[in-house]
């Protein structure tokens, strides 16, 4: 089973992405998604300071693929899904169909979370046009994808969200320039305030959502973690975790310990609960509210 460490979905400054993922170099991931798959308007890094950290990644021996953008809205946006598409040195993952329609019998891509792949039929179809991974839509419980993959003739590697908030929508609003009553188009990049994301809470101070841009999170993370023997024993091939602004190597530490010892998988959790900013839910696994968690029995 290997780990994965999925796009970076918050907008952070040019020197702390790159801090960020000269750290990530030296941990035990072995799978890296690069891009800003959110929105086009964050442009601390261009497209040769994402190829720059492919190449640094890639020379310490990680897998390095690129993220298309969710929700295309312009001519400029598709023009730069392209640019990934023909970027000639690494794999692409593609989030929408057009990109999906730009690699189809071209070159081996994978199949993002948010194509909502939820039947076999879809499943085959993208293998023939040329995907090798896939991963699992976010809100399908687990006993929907071993029917699934019953189903399933292809040779598709699954990839499965294990950790992290969870990036539930998109939207052509900017809800975090809507906050700061500023126009989309003249945001003044207010997401940098926010190296998580912009906590939403009910009026009874529950955390509900996370506002990302464009993006609306879930408050709670997703945390796949107990579950990983059970997705290990269903053929899961991949975990992936969502990048965090703080703690992040000690996440990989407590799922490197889950992936190659059933027997530290306390100590794994123990480990991991140190490093959340807020509380853990598992719940569409588990064929429950998202919110919800349910904790395994001892």
């Amino acid at each position: 089973m290997q780990l994965s460490l999925g796009p970076l979905l918050y907008y952070w400054s040019r020197e702390d992405v790159f801090a960020f993922y000269q750290s990530m170099a030296r941990t035990s991931v072995d799978i890296v998604y690069l891009g800003e798959t959110v929105c086009s308007r964050r442009h601390e890094l261009r497209l040769k300071d994402w190829l720059d950290i492919g190449y640094l990644l890639r020379d310490k021996g990680k897998e390095v693929v690129f993220s298309t953008q969710v929700l295309l809205e312009s001519t400029a946006e598709v023009g730069q899904m392209h640019k990934l598409v023909a970027n000639g040195d690494f794999l692409v993952e593609a989030n929408d169909m057009g990109a999906v329609n730009a690699l189809a019998n071209a070159q081996p891509f994978v199949a993002g979370p948010h194509l909502n792949l939820y039947n076999a039929d879809s499943l085959n179809w993208m293998a023939q046009l040329g995907a090798f991974r896939w991963v699992m839509p976010l809100e399908m419980p687990g006993d929907e994808l071993v029917a699934m993959l019953a189903r399933t003739a292809a040779p598709l590697q699954t990839e499965v969200f294990a950790y992290g908030r969870m990036p539930l929508a998109f939207s052509a609003r900017c809800f975090t320039a809507r906050h700061y009553n500023r126009p989309k188009d003249d945001c003044g990049f207010a997401c940098l305030e926010h190296p998580d994301g912009q906590l939403l809470s009910t009026r009874e101070s529950q955390h509900f959502l996370v506002l990302n841009g464009t993006q609306t999170q879930s408050a709670r993370i997703h945390n796949l973690i107990a579950e990983v023997p059970e997705l290990s024993t269903l053929g899961v091939e991949v975990l992936r975790l969502s990048p965090q602004s703080r703690n992040m190597e000690q996440v990989i530490e407590a799922f490197d310990m889950a992936r190659n010892d059933v027997h530290e998988s306390r100590a794994a959790s123990e480990l991991l609960t140190t490093a959340m900013h807020d509380s853990a839910c598992n719940g569409y696994w588990h064929a429950r509210p998202g919110m919800d968690l349910q904790v395994p029995a001892p």
